[in-house]
């Protein structure tokens, strides 16, 4: 409830949405490219479900151990906690574009250390830094996007990196179910 009763969007408002976005499409493409945090974010957070099957295939003391199953997950939102404070940081030092790049960076640091890990370990660290990555995006995309939307329209393009996120979820699991049916390494594949 809101002040003064429930509010009801008519179609007047979405008209105005539409018109536009369709008078300036670069508002959508920007709403979308710094919303890639979001699915950045949404990706991580479901595709470590999948991974974690054939990580515990390739690496035994994980299988073994629920701790070191337990800290793989987790450190992603430790490094989320760090990135979100340094993200902040960043953002009144650099600005929020150079901010957005850095957080991709970090996650993609991340991925590639984790795809090379040799050991538990590295995959621990290749966690944080994608963590980090994915602070840093979900502090600054909505952010960065209602600032430079459109006031009419902000609320719609903000909610974008809602989508995206819910969006980057739901590609996690396309690709985890896709992924149920290959053998795992240690199959000799």
């Amino acid at each position: 409830m809101v002040e003064g009763g429930v509010v009801k969007a008519d179609k007047t408002e979405f008209t105005e949405c539409f018109k536009t976005l369709g008078k300036t499409p670069y508002i959508l493409r920007l709403a979308f490219s710094a919303g890639i945090g979001g699915l950045l974010f949404g990706y991580d957070t479901g595709v470590i479900s999948g991974a974690l099957l054939y990580i515990k295939d390739e690496f035994k003391d994980v299988d073994k151990k629920t701790w070191l199953q337990e800290t793989i997950v987790s450190m992603a939102v430790a490094g989320a906690i760090v990135g979100a404070g340094l993200g902040g940081w960043l953002n009144d030092k650099i600005g929020r574009k150079p901010t957005i790049i850095i957080a991709d960076v970090l996650f993609f640091i991340g991925a590639v250390v984790m795809a090379f890990a040799p050991a538990p370990w590295v995959i621990i660290v290749g966690r944080i830094f994608v963590g980090a990555g994915v602070g840093m995006a979900s502090m600054t995309s909505p952010l960065y996007i209602s600032e430079t939307s459109p006031s009419k329209i902000r609320g719609a393009l903000v909610s974008t990196n809602g989508l995206l996120i819910t969006g980057g979820q739901f590609l996690a699991y396309l690709i985890n179910l896709g992924f149920t049916q290959v053998k795992g390494l240690g199959d000799g594949c």
